[in-house]
């Protein structure tokens, strides 16, 4: 996988599940933005697909 196609994957994954997520939007008013962002890189599917892709850019 090309670097440009890694990014435009994880654009569209940001844009179509993160930008509106209740679930994030719910854990950042009730336990604040840290454990909002932690539960979404160690918990959240999507979350662990974009640290895959990161994973891929990091190793070129």
């Amino acid at each position: 996988m090309e670097r440009k196609q890694v990014l435009e994957e994880v654009t569209e994954l940001l844009d179509y599940y993160c930008n509106d997520c209740f679930v994030k939007k719910t854990f950042n008013k009730e336990r604040g933005k840290t454990y909002a962002q932690s539960f979404c890189i160690n918990e959240c599917t999507v979350g662990e697909k974009i640290k895959n892709y990161g994973e891929l850019l990091t190793k070129k």
